[in-house]
């Protein structure tokens, strides 16, 4: 999928496919806070694969009373190639890489503190994911990761202004705070390059 068509699923543009998705998603994220992922993804099997079956019986029946020669019904979809290409494979690869890599020396920067305030501050983040943790699993997060990104966008096209006022209000608060503690506390100003 590309991004267009991502955006177009997120604004909600096809209403049916939109809800198709979501539906799915959640449907499989609750079922999931229920059983194991074992169980979920058995009983999915199963349940397309009775739906496949008795199509497949529906159509030979069809066949057989009408005396047609239409052929198997999934025809079309078995002469698919559902194989990835290598090209696919290594474009992909080589871009996980380069976010891995990324991300790799990221941590390395913040872990050996080669900036104060920035490590400072994922310090700051990761004491409050761990009460953020305390409250929610990962599927907890998950989940209301789901449902925010088929809300969020929604909300922001209608309300694009006043978000974006308040937002902008609430950045010069912390902007104004982050200023206010860099010139008490020795040590967190920040060196400008020339």
């Amino acid at each position: 999928m590309d991004a267009e068509r991502v955006v177009e699923l997120l604004y909600w543009r096809d209403v049916k496919t939109s809800g198709v998705v979501f539906g799915a998603g959640l449907s499989l994220l609750l079922s999931l806070t229920l059983c194991s992922i074992v169980s979920v993804s058995s009983y999915i099997a199963l349940a397309l694969l009775s739906v496949t079956i008795c199509f497949r019986i529906y159509k030979g029946i069809l066949q057989a009373i009408q005396k047609s020669d239409e052929g198997h019904p999934f025809k079309l979809y078995l002469d698919q190639d559902v194989g990835l290409s290598e090209e696919t494979v290594h474009k992909y690869s080589d871009c996980a890489l380069a976010r891995f890599n990324t991300t790799v020396i990221e941590l390395r920067r913040l872990f050996l503190v080669e900036d104060l305030v920035d490590s400072l501050k994922f310090a700051v983040l990761m004491w409050i994911l761990t009460y953020v943790g305390a409250l929610f699993n990962g599927l907890d997060l998950l989940i209301l990761g789901l449902v925010g990104l088929f809300s969020f966008p929604i909300i922001y096209e209608k309300y694009k202004v006043q978000i974006d006022h308040y937002v902008g209000m609430a950045n010069k608060q912390v902007k104004d705070i982050i200023a206010t503690v860099q010139a008490k506390v020795p040590g967190l100003k920040r060196v400008k390059a020339d």
